[in-house]
């Protein structure tokens, strides 16, 4: 048979790579949380890591499991793991791998929750250095010699800054630095991860995966590419015979085990079904949000756009290079000194005031005063997030609708 295109292959992921039972085309969600074993040894080998099953589901489950095929398959990774969260995964990720006295290089434009998180780990003794990531040149001033990890999303939210994702990959490999990369904005359908050296993949499968509005999950794909024989915070107990599998094996261990942000069973289930029709909504996303845009830049109430699909965004060229199937459903747009912008979202009714994205429905919300509200006003200039700012999530409505909703409100607040 020959290979399948990517749609075909995010229909049939489940029914394919997980084989569930009685001819089902989905696996079956499994609420059990504890697993029986006839012979105990069964139960002693699983523990160690000797055999493969399931022993308690904050561990794992056959639910988890069945999806996590399907997400390191599409990233063509050597493994991958589910959380409750897209922030669960990154704080695995971090308080697995890391140590007080080690040093990570992320990105400045990082989104709230996420910068906020850096603070927490600085706490802990995990020294943090925030870098321009769109300049190879900034970034790499910021490198130490315990440098242990390069952290950025693909796209920064809100303001759409893209990273030059090529130079860093090349740059980490070069150095034996984990590149972790937040592909939540860019899924695979978009982008292909591997192709610029990223070491894990980190996304919030709220966001686009699910797509629905109606769950909350993470994943953590190992792509294979890093040598985890030469990062030296790997535990002895977890270096398993399969070298590729070091820095997973710690990363359930510790990151999901022990700090036991699971993925519910249910949850799993819904995110399959979200995943299969990923690319006929990112596909009307990012055609929506490119008409918006261009509709938004030519807007006489409006002072700037950020969308990595105009000719005049910064990193346009790069972003061309890097995704190949779209710019991403999300955009930004500076409104006029004149117009508030929580009055102007109040004058919208087809679009939804609400703090999420990558949803079938267009959201909308003033970033200053919600999302970044905590970063203070300093921060925020330096991430490019003016008081005006108003972020949105395009969704797969039709596009003319989207349109007509944005024209009334401004009949209602440009003077």
């Amino acid at each position: 048979m020959k290979k399948l295109a990517f749609e075909t292959q995010l229909v049939h992921a489940d029914r394919l790579l997980n084989k569930p039972q009685f001819g089902a085309v989905h696996e079956a969600t499994n609420n059990s949380v504890l697993f029986e074993f006839e012979d105990v040894q069964g139960l002693v080998d699983v523990f160690q890591g000797k055999q493969a099953g399931h022993v308690y589901s904050r561990s794992s489950s056959s639910s988890a499991v069945s999806l996590q095929n399907m997400l390191n398959a599409l990233d063509d990774g050597v493994g991958a793991v589910v959380f409750a969260t897209g922030m669960a995964a990154i704080s695995a990720c971090f308080l697995s791998l890391l140590k007080a006295g080690d040093h990570v290089v992320v990105s400045q434009y990082l989104f709230g929750n996420t910068r906020s998180f850096m603070d927490s780990i600085e706490n802990f003794g995990i020294e943090v250095s925030y870098a321009d990531v769109t300049d190879i040149t900034d970034l790499k001033s910021h490198i130490k010699k315990n440098t242990q990890l390069v952290f950025c999303e693909t796209i920064a939210n809100p303001v759409t800054q893209v990273a030059d994702l090529q130079a860093i990959g090349e740059f980490c490999d070069a150095r034996s630095i984990l590149f972790a990369v937040d592909n939540t904005m860019t899924p695979n359908v978009l982008f292909d991860a591997k192709a610029v050296g990223a070491s894990l993949l980190l996304t919030s499968l709220t966001k686009y995966i699910g797509g629905h509005g109606n769950v909350l999950g993470g994943v953590l794909v190992d792509t294979g590419l890093y040598d985890w024989t030469q990062f030296r915070n790997i535990a002895d107990k977890y270096k398993v015979s399969d070298k590729k599998q070091w820095g997973l094996t710690q990363i359930k261990k510790k990151g999901l085990r022990d700090m036991g942000a699971t993925l519910a069973p249910q949850s799993a289930h819904q995110i399959s079904i979200g995943l299969e029709t990923l690319t006929m909504r990112m596909r009307k996303t990012c055609a929506n949000a490119q008409g918006l845009a261009k509709y938004l830049d030519s807007h006489r109430g409006v002072n700037a756009v950020h969308y990595p699909g105009l000719e005049n965004h910064p990193q346009h060229e790069r972003a061309k290079a890097l995704f190949n199937r779209g710019f991403g459903g999300i955009l930004s747009m500076e409104l006029n000194a004149d117009i508030d912008p929580h009055v102007f979202l109040n004058h919208l009714s087809l679009v939804i005031s609400a703090t999420h994205l990558g949803d079938t429905r267009t959201l909308a919300l003033p970033v200053a005063s919600t999302i970044f509200y905590e970063n203070g006003e300093a921060e925020r200039m330096k991430m490019g997030i003016s008081d005006n700012l108003i972020r949105i999530s395009v969704g797969i409505e039709e596009l003319d609708d989207i349109l007509a909703d944005f024209d009334q409100a401004f009949e209602k607040t440009v003077r």
